[in-house]
């Protein structure tokens, strides 16, 4: 694989994962997107390693879902910003959960930001499409 990924999808859902594709690929911004289920392939695409050596592993956003199975949400976010190499990329939590604990437990560990899944799919694509907007096109990314 030696295709840049600008954004990588970290999610287990696949109902989710599809109407976040849908989202990014109805504004055009679905093109450089890798779409892993759980934190230990996200983990290893971006430390480079098995199958994705050789790629470009820093991309310009992970959105983050944080009840994943293996690694999950908030251990990939630690990991992540513990990680010298890959901690300055920005993460942005998509989770269901509005618990108080969970978004506090997030920022503390690094997020850049915490958006809730609107149960209404229209609700949710616009969310989506503004959150690609910002973070692949407005968005300055350390280099």
């Amino acid at each position: 694989m030696t295709q840049e990924i600008d954004l990588l999808l970290i999610e287990d859902n696949a109902s989710d994962a599809e109407l976040i594709l849908r989202a990014l690929k109805k504004n055009n911004l679905a093109n450089q997107v890798l779409h892993v289920k759980d934190g230990n392939e996200a983990l290893t695409f971006l430390m480079g390693q098995g199958k994705y050596e050789g790629t470009k592993n820093i991309p310009k956003v992970v959105l983050l879902d944080l009840k994943m199975p293996k690694v999950n949400g908030k251990e990939t976010l630690m990991r992540i910003k513990d990680n010298n190499k890959i901690k300055n990329i920005p993460v942005v939590v998509l989770s269901s959960s509005r618990e108080d604990s969970d978004i506090n437990e997030c920022y503390d560990l690094g997020a850049n930001g915490y958006v809730v899944k609107s149960v209404e799919s229209d609700e949710f694509e616009k969310t989506i499409s503004n959150i690609g907007l910002y973070w692949l096109t407005l968005n300055e990314p350390p280099q």
